[in-house]
C-alpha cells in the first residue's frame, strides 16, 4: 500500500490524565515524568499532562513535566471555569483544554443550566484564556450525543472567540465509525475553520476505529492513552491508533513505533495493570504462531500471517508448539533450541508434542520439547 504523508494529524496523548482517571490508578511525580520523557521520545505531538485544578501537588506535578522541556507540547485540561485556566497558567503551560457538557441531557442534569447558559459561559472561559495567549481547545463532552444544530452554534462561538480547535467527545463510547464519520464531516464541513479533534472511548470496543473514522472524515487532532488506559473501558490506545493509520489506511504520523512496547510496559507497570498477552499490536504473543498452516506459512513468509513486522513495535516473532502444531513449527521451534530434526523425527515427536499438550491444557514449555526429545532418542537407542 503506497503510504500518504499526513503530518497534519496531530497525536494528543492523554495518557496522563484521562488514563490516570482510570478508577484506581494514581502515577507517581517520578513516573509521570518518566511516561512523558517517553512520550517525547517517541515523537507525539501533544501530551496532556493533568488538571491543575485539582490541587497544590497536581500544579507542581505539571510544572515538573513543563521544566523537562519536551519537543511536545503539554496541553491541561480544565473546566470552563477562569479559576480553572488561571491554575493552569500558573503552571506554565502555554495551552489549555476547556471542557463544558454539550449534550442536552448533561446540560439540564449535570450542570442545571440551559444552552444558553453553557454558551456564556464557553465566551467567558474562553475570552479570558485568549485574552492570556493561550493555546485553546474547547472540549465538548458528550459531544455524541448532542443536538447537531447547538454544535455547529458552539463552532461558530468557537471562530469568532479564536478557539485553535474543538473536540469532539464521544464520552459514553457509544458511536460507530459511520455514525462518527458522518458526524465529523458535517462539522467540518459547516465550520471549516475551526479544525476538529476526536476522544473517543471503548465502552462498545470501538475505540480505535471511532477515531480512524474521525480522521478520515477530516479530524486533525486525535487523542490516545497507551495501553488504552481511561474511563469504564478506556480511550483509544496509542499503539492501535498510529499501527492503524499506518498499516490500514497508509498513513505515517511520524512517531517512532519501535518504542512502542516499551512504553507500554512503563505504563502497565505504573498504572498496576497488567496488559493481556492477546492485547492488539503490544501483546506478548500477538506474534505467537501455533496452528500448523499457520506456522508453515509464516516459516515460509511471515507475510503470509503478519500484516506488520513485529519489530516495528518492539516485539518477537514466536512459533508455539501445542495440540495444534504441525511438523513445520516443531522442526523450526527445535532449531531454536540447538536440535536439528529430520521431518520423519518431527513426524514421530508430533504425537508426543499433541498428547502432552492436551493433558497440560498449555503450550509446550523449552523442558517439555527437550523431555520429548530425550524420551524419542532413548526409545531409539533401545531398539538398535
Amino acid at each position: 500500500m503506497e503510504k500518504e504523508s499526513v503530518t497534519q494529524v496531530i497525536v494528543d496523548d492523554t495518557t496522563l490524565r484521562d488514563g490516570e482517571q482510570t478508577a484506581g490508578v494514581v502515577f507517581s511525580r517520578s513516573e509521570k515524568i518518566s511516561i512523558a520523557r517517553l512520550l517525547d521520545q517517541a515523537g507525539v505531538h501533544e501530551i496532556e499532562c493533568g488538571i491543575p485544578a485539582m490541587g497544590k501537588e497536581e500544579q507542581s506535578a505539571v510544572r515538573a513535566l513543563v521544566d523537562l522541556g519536551l519537543r511536545a507540547r503539554l496541553i491541561t485540561w480544565n473546566r470552563a471555569i477562569v479559576s480553572d485556566i488561571r491554575a493552569s497558567i500558573e503552571c506554565g503551560v502555554s495551552a489549555v483544554d476547556i471542557s463544558i457538557s454539550v449534550s442536552d441531557i448533561m446540560i439540564e442534569h449535570k450542570l442545571r443550566k440551559s444552552r444558553d447558559l453553557v454558551i456564556e459561559q464557553l465566551k467567558t472561559a474562553l475570552g479570558f484564556a485568549k485574552e492570556h495567549g493561550l493555546y485553546v481547545s474547547v472540549g465538548g463532552e458528550d459531544a455524541s450525543r448532542a443536538e447537531t444544530g447547538f454544535l455547529l452554534d458552539l463552532l461558530r462561538v468557537c471562530r469568532s472567540l479564536g478557539a485553535d480547535r474543538f473536540r469532539f467527545c464521544d464520552t459514553l463510547g457509544i458511536l460507530d465509525p459511520f455514525a462518527m464519520h458522518g458526524k465529523i464531516a458535517l462539522l467540518r464541513q459547516s465550520v471549516p475553520e475551526v479544525d476538529l479533534e476526536v476522544h473517543t472511548h471503548n465502552d462498545l470496543g470501538m475505540a480505535t476505529a471511532n477515531a480512524l473514522a474521525a480522521i478520515r472524515a477530516g479530524a486533525r487532532f486525535v487523542n490516545t492513552t497507551v495501553n488504552g488506559l481511561g474511563e469504564r473501558a478506556g480511550n483509544a490506545a496509542l499503539e492501535e491508533v498510529v499501527m492503524a493509520l499506518k498499516v490500514a489506511c497508509g498513513m505515517e504520523t511520524g512517531i517512532d513505533t519501535h518504542r512502542f512496547l516499551q512504553l507500554s510496559r512503563l505504563v502497565s507497570k505504573a498504572s498496576r495493570r497488567p496488559v493481556p498477552p492477546w492485547k492488539a499490536v503490544v501483546g506478548k504473543r500477538v506474534f505467537a504462531h501455533e496452528s500448523g498452516i499457520h506456522a508453515d506459512g509464516v516459516i515460509k513468509n511471515p507475510k503470509n500471517y503478519e500484516g506488520f513486522d513485529p519489530s516495528e513495535v518492539g516485539l518477537r516473532r514466536y512459533l508455539v508448539v501445542g495440540k495444534h502444531s504441525g511438523t513445520s513449527g516443531i522442526i523450526e521451534r527445535y532449531q531454536s533450541l540447538g536440535i536439528t530434526l529430520a521431518r520423519e523425527e518431527a513426524e514421530r515427536l508430533l504425537v508426543g508434542v499433541r498428547t502432552l499438550a492436551e493433558r497440560l491444557k498449555r503450550p509446550l514449555s523449552d523442558s517439555d520439547l527437550r523431555m520429548l526429545y530425550g524420551e524419542i532418542t532413548d526409545s531409539l537407542v533401545a531398539v538398535a
